[in-house]
């Protein structure tokens, strides 16, 4: 039986014990990622056997991880598909990668179908050319950069704490008010206030850039428990400030992240200008994920 429950900050260490194992770079495997959207998402978790294991959802929508951690992988599959059938619903695994794709695949031959969407696939980067942006592809952001800065002489970079916090949430409500009244930016503001409100327990980090003493662009993310992989979370900046997206980008990336190899930037969602925006940067890895979807 899985005993789920909702995350709490202490679950961090016993949390991070199992994402340590995780054989991908999934954005989602992270333990802040999980935290955060506990009440967007009703996010649960359960500790099996050495394993992690999410649970997502309500009512007929309901949605597993994979389990995450040592341990017989195949029980703790079957410990998902039994959870699922206790509620009446279709046992179904989220965001799956190759890695357990195949491992499924093996342990339940022709028991499980895939679904690929790719709005849900993530954008993983290498910290070193995100930090220098050298070479002919990255002449355009080279540009914009270059650009804001003869436009803001008086700019700065400043890592993200306590003190400057406020400061980030009121460009983000600033955001909200560019775009215009969106339930969807209403619960990603909620989740960025949760992450702020405990923003040194989770380890988080990130930059801003002030430019005439206002904070123009953030961002915040974590790293990966493997400690190769950061996934930045949160990006924000004002649309009417030319070049704030590549400073805040590159900025953050070679003052922050010089510890880590890879950067993941998430999900593109389906939106044809966060596409557009992250290919932009010529991704070192497109991360495709399926949902695996019970048909036994």
């Amino acid at each position: 039986m899985l005993n789920f429950r909702r995350t709490e900050l202490s679950d961090k260490e016993w949390v991070n014990d199992c994402l340590v194992h995780a054989n991908s770079m999934n954005c989602e495997y992270t333990f802040g990622n999980m935290y955060i959207w506990t009440d967007a998402y009703n996010t649960k978790i359960a500790n099996f056997k050495g394993f992690l294991i999410c649970r997502w959802g309500t009512g007929d929508d309901i949605s597993y991880s994979a389990p995450l951690g040592e341990g017989d992988f195949t029980e703790a599959v079957n410990m998902i598909i039994e959870d699922a059938k206790s509620l009446g619903v279709v046992p179904k695994i989220y965001g799956i990668t190759t890695s357990y794709l195949l491992m499924l695949q093996e342990a339940f031959t022709g028991k499980f179908t895939y679904e690929y969407d790719d709005a849900l696939y993530d954008y993983i980067y290498l910290v070193e050319k995100m930090s220098t942006l050298s070479g002919k592809k990255y002449h355009g952001k080279r540009n914009h950069i270059t650009n804001f800065k003869k436009n803001y002489p008086d700019w700065k970079f400043e890592v993200i704490s306590k003190d400057n916090i406020p400061d980030c949430i009121a460009t983000h409500k600033r955001w909200i008010d560019e775009k215009g009244e969106n339930e969807d930016y209403d619960i990603e503001f909620n989740a960025l206030k949760t992450a702020f409100d405990s923003y040194d327990e989770l380890g988080w980090c990130g930059g801003l850039i002030r430019a005439g003493g206002e904070v123009v662009a953030f961002c915040v993310g974590e790293p990966q428990a493997n400690g190769k992989c950061f996934v930045t979370h949160f990006e924000k900046a004002s649309a009417s400030i030319h070049g704030a997206y590549p400073i805040i980008n590159q900025e953050f990336t070679k003052n922050c992240l010089g510890d880590y190899t890879y950067v993941n930037r998430e999900e593109d969602l389906g939106i044809e200008g966060l596409r557009k925006a992250k290919m932009s940067y010529n991704p070192e890895i497109i991360l495709e994920k399926c949902v695996a979807i019970y048909n036994d």
